[in-house]
């Protein structure tokens, strides 16, 4: 992956799920910030995070 694409691991610290307000997990593998609590997945294009609910992939349980 090119140094574009790249997520910056420290944005993770301020970046809070917009519906519960709670920490986000990383999964490197398929670029995505996970809150487990709203069950939502939001990707990273581009290395950067789009945290619009409508554009996130609801978990499975």
């Amino acid at each position: 992956m090119s140094e574009v694409g790249k997520f910056d691991r420290r944005m993770l610290e301020a970046l809070v799920c917009p519906l519960t307000q709670s920490p986000l997990s990383y999964d490197a593998e398929a670029q995505e910030l996970i809150s487990k609590p709203a069950k939502l997945a939001f990707p990273i294009r581009g290395g950067i995070p789009i945290m619009l609910v409508n554009e996130a992939r609801r978990l499975v349980e």
